[in-house]
């Protein structure tokens, strides 16, 4: 797209600075009164001459949405201010029908899951398997999903995660060119991989590898502003129609005109400076893991270390955290660096933790990181409060007895946990982050199932979804099926 310098943070700063007086949206009329001295107020306006409309976009908004496409590789681009997860609740509405079958990776965000039962769909599951000695999902096998396609002729979509939140990239190419082998789209959920694409020491994007929906988190690994995201088109298998119109839907009908400026700064930074900022981040990704190498008693995740066929990239900007031997619950680890080190990690699961970097992070942020192991490391190794058994499970195929629309729709009644093997569960159960549920309404409930919710609460997690957050108790339905 020919750059014509007009942006629309630029247009914002300058209207933020002028002498326009608001009578519009929103109620603080862009003074800040009464509110905190930091609110961005003075850029904060609703849909006013000059500033184009989201959700009919004609101008300076249709020029960003096209500028993002040409940066990110899209022969079609739109602005998500609700997150990834409005992009996912789209596309799915856009490529199927009510009572369709998809077929979705298993360890999909609850999002999808979301979407699913709001369309009232009838999934089919492939299942990532389990790394043998990291207990991590790995890559969706290829064959898996040509297995599915052939057993089930129904189905309208694929969707899959990759990269997870650990950073494990399944084979796209091989996933999109069964998809459309037979006919139907490929949406990729690759909200964790935004920065995809923009140097050769990070995995390439959805995008390249013939995905026909792409769904990018920017506010997860690049420099932009907390719900920014873009949800990318291409090929002739997506309904672009239907997904604009979905999105009119689901999008806030008064979107943020500071988190559409946040997108659209972010994507002016990359078509300037990513080939530079890339360069340093790589430089300092290069240094954490080298020195990382002296660790004895932790161990840390890399590409060398994950050899299965189903996993065909890593992303490197995932920092995986693990006790050496796995003796500590991730917990443990995350509270150790946190109370004493005042180093904040995104994630803690069951046996590792999960630090999260990007281009913006800095070498003192990095050292840090790095020193407060080293330190940890020179003590001796951890001794956990749970014992190893007690962490090590594999997630079983769901025994899927209804859709979920049938089972949220159905009489429940709440059970207490312990007897609650056999009956079919009215509700979520899942980790939070990252969100992938691990039990879904319509599922007969296992033993597997029972034994994982109390390790997880065991082990000092909170499991979401279900009504009762001490988990004593969960809803079934009705009748026993």
């Amino acid at each position: 797209m020919k750059n014509t310098g007009n942006f629309l943070y630029k247009r914002l700063d300058e209207y933020g600075n002028s002498d326009y007086y608001p009578f519009h949206m929103p109620g603080h009329k862009r003074n800040g009164k009464y509110m905190s001295s930091n609110a961005p107020v003075k850029t904060d306006i609703t849909e006013i001459e000059g500033f184009d409309n989201l959700h009919h976009a004609q101008g300076i908004i249709k020029e960003a949405q096209e500028r993002a496409a040409s940066v990110f590789g899209a022969e079609e681009t739109h602005f998500l201010v609700n997150g990834s997860s409005v992009g996912l609740i789209a596309a799915i509405y856009a490529s199927t029908k009510q009572g369709d079958r998809i077929l979705a990776a298993r360890n999909c965000h609850k999002s999808v899951y979301h979407a699913i039962e709001l369309r009232g769909l009838y999934p089919v599951y492939v299942y990532p398997k389990v790394h043998q000695n990291y207990g991590i999902d790995q890559g969706i096998d290829p064959e898996d999903v040509k297995k599915a396609l052939q057993l089930h002729k129904d189905i309208k979509a694929v969707i899959i995660t990759s990269p997870t939140y650990e950073g494990i990239v399944s084979d796209i190419q091989k996933i999109s060119d069964a998809a459309h082998q037979y006919g139907v789209p490929l949406i990729v959920d690759e909200a964790h991989g935004a920065h995809f694409g923009f140097h050769p020491a990070f995995p390439k994007s959805a995008l390249s590898f013939g995905a026909d929906i792409v769904i990018k988190s920017l506010h997860k690994t690049l420099p932009s502003l907390t719900q920014t995201a873009l949800l990318n088109i291409q090929g002739t298998l997506a309904d672009r129609e239907l997904t604009r119109k979905y999105l009119t839907y689901f999008q806030t009908s008064s979107p943020s005109y500071i988190l559409m400026a946040s997108i659209d700064r972010c994507v002016c930074f990359l078509e300037k400076h990513a080939e530079e900022a890339f360069e340093n981040y790589d430089a300092l990704l290069d240094e954490f893991y080298k020195k990382a190498e002296n660790l004895k008693h932790f161990d840390i995740l890399d590409r060398n270390k994950l050899t299965d066929l189903s996993i065909c990239d890593f992303d490197r900007s995932k920092i995986v955290i693990y006790s050496n031997p796995v003796t500590a619950c991730g917990n443990e680890i995350y509270d150790v660096l946190l109370k004493q080190y005042h180093l904040q990690l995104e994630m803690a699961s069951k046996d590792y933790v999960l630090a999260m970097t990007s281009l913006c992070d800095t070498q003192e942020g990095m050292s840090r990181l790095y020193e407060a192991l080293s330190e940890l490391d020179n003590q001796g190794k951890f001794i956990s409060l749970y014992p190893k058994s007690e962490l090590t499970f594999n997630i079983e195929c769901a025994d899927v007895q209804m859709n979920i629309e049938e089972a949220v729709s159905a009489q429940h009644t709440s059970v207490p946990l312990e007897f609650s093997e056999g009956r079919i569960s009215a509700e979520y159960a899942y980790i939070y982050p990252p969100g992938v549920p691990f039990l879904v309404p319509g599922e007969r409930i296992k033993k597997e199932h029972i034994d994982k919710i109390k390790t997880f609460c065991r082990s000092g997690f909170s499991i979401e979804g279900p009504n009762d957050p001490a988990m004593k108790k969960i809803q079934v339905i009705s009748e026993k099926v």
